[in-house]
């Protein structure tokens, strides 16, 4: 995995991932699965209260998807399951409020998000490029303050190679013209590079366990330490 390589006028657009990438965001679910296994102690150890809510998460992701909506109906099934159906009304509302709670949270932005965005802009269309539920993501969006600095943004249900070629083909491109930044090698990184495009990894602190997998080298793939040393991959000179 590359950390020197410089990309040059052939791209053409640079997308950026939201949740991990620009602010922050599993931190969130991570406390709320920590307030889930304390209210399911009585029946199991905080391991098996998160093993299981991972294993209904992933079974619920076909049918409702990412994001808090999903994430309450998910605690709720599996704090039902882990009771045995002994949960009483007033611990399936505090399941509820755990889950609402990661909804609507101040957007937290990683250290100089803007300033990078802006330097950038100034040489490349920029597109937002994240995934979940509609209305959430659109808060987010709205409310992180970033908006102007995207001239398109688009709302995925699933990141994988067939929703990054549709986006590649929707602006006119070929896949070499075009440049992911994430924090997800699952989401963010895999699908680009086996599609032939390019990919920036900045890997985040934290990360759902849904999103790990193994990590290759790649010659169209650097690899970061954070957001800030975004603009130093790029040779921006050919853009005035």
């Amino acid at each position: 995995m590359q950390n020197s390589k410089r990309f040059n006028s052939n791209i053409k657009l640079i997308a950026f991932d939201a949740d991990d990438t620009l602010w922050v965001n599993e931190y969130h679910y991570r406390n709320a699965e920590q307030r889930f296994a304390a209210v399911m102690a009585p029946w199991c150890d905080y391991e098996t209260a998160n093993s299981v809510l991972l294993r209904v998460e992933k079974d619920n992701l076909p049918l409702l998807g990412y994001g808090s909506k999903a994430f309450i109906i998910s605690l709720i099934e599996c704090g039902v399951e882990l009771s045995k159906g002994a949960l009483t009304n007033d611990q399936i509302l505090k399941l509820i409020s755990i889950g609402k709670d990661t909804i609507g949270r101040e957007i937290e932005l990683y250290p100089n998000v803007e300033d990078v965005l802006g330097k950038l802009n100034r040489h490349y269309p920029l597109l937002l490029a994240t995934k979940g539920d509609l209305k959430e993501q659109e808060s987010k969006i709205e409310r992180s303050g970033l908006k102007s600095y995207f001239s398109h943004i688009e709302i995925l249900s699933e990141k994988n190679r067939e929703s990054y070629l549709t986006i590649i083909k929707r602006h006119g491109l070929e896949p070499h013209n075009f440049l992911m930044v994430g924090n997800s090698f699952k989401s963010d990184i895999l699908p680009v590079l086996e599609i032939g495009a390019n990919a920036i990894y900045i890997p985040s602190d934290i990360i759902w366990a849904h999103e790990i997998v193994n990590e290759i080298d790649h010659p169209n793939l650097v690899r970061g330490s954070s957001i800030e040393e975004i603009p130093n991959f790029f040779d921006t000179t050919d853009n005035y």
